[in-house]
């Protein structure tokens, strides 16, 4: 990328504003300042969309990646696509391309995504098969395994919703560190469980026919899977520190 593209993509809003605008960051300080607020992001997840063409980090002569706060910004970009709009990378990839094609204006734009509606419910959004192999870079063969043992699902005619696209992320991210699709059963089984254990608990809500009811059940259902995470997250840390000795 050349040097006047980065400075037509630069979105100035989301840097700091104490002359630090030249400086430096490696992988793990970008990764710090993204899952304040994308905390499904990982080091995996970066180097993806840096395979992508998505962002161009500079390298140092160890091959050290290096980020300018200019490519925070653009991976910022494309993580708010991705998760409010479910756009494939091929889409915002040229999202980008369009805007390094723009004057350069004097004020400082804030860089977010293109549309102005957020998906209320990840089931409402349909997905093509093509757009969920691009978006996760998951292959066929892995994808038809993981519908096989029924952890991921499409829908008549074939469409995915979010949520299938966000285990299949997660699903690419731990078959990089070792893990077979036989071990990921487990996880189904696990949610199979919670799902069943958490139901019992909304049916007196689900039953009513009183509209705010329903809605009370819809809320205390994201409690639900708000607390069900923090303590699956938790327990494993917990685990994980015993297991290193710290």
């Amino acid at each position: 990328m050349t040097s006047s593209g980065a400075a037509a993509r630069d979105p100035g809003a989301s840097r700091p504003q104490d002359g630090r605008e030249g400086a430096l960051m490696s992988i793990g300080e970008v990764l710090a300042h993204l899952r304040t607020e994308f905390p499904d992001t990982t080091i995996s997840k970066l180097r993806f969309l840096e395979a992508e063409g998505l962002v161009d980090p500079q390298r140092t002569a160890s091959g050290y990646r290096k980020y300018s706060w200019n490519d925070v910004a653009r991976l910022r970009f494309v993580l708010t696509a991705q998760r409010d709009q479910y756009l494939p990378l091929r889409v915002i990839r040229e999202q980008l391309d369009r805007m390094e094609k723009e004057p350069v204006v004097p004020q400082r734009p804030t860089l977010v995504a293109v549309g102005t509606q957020r998906a209320t419910d990840p089931a409402d959004t349909r997905i093509p098969k093509a757009d969920l192999l691009e978006r996760t870079g998951v292959d066929e063969v892995l994808l038809a395994e993981l519908e096989q043992i029924g952890l991921v699902s499409a829908r008549p005619p074939g469409w995915y919703d979010a949520d299938q696209v966000i285990i299949v992320e997660a699903v690419v991210g731990l078959t990089r560190y070792g893990l077979e699709v036989r071990h990921l059963r487990a996880f189904r089984n696990a949610a199979d469980r919670e799902v069943g254990l958490f139901t019992q608990l909304l049916a007196p809500l689900a039953r009513q026919q009183d509209p705010a009811a329903r809605a009370r059940a819809v809320e205390t259902a994201r409690e639900l899977q708000a607390l069900s995470q923090r303590l699956h997250a938790a327990l494993v840390r917990s685990g994980l520190r015993g297991e290193l000795g710290r």
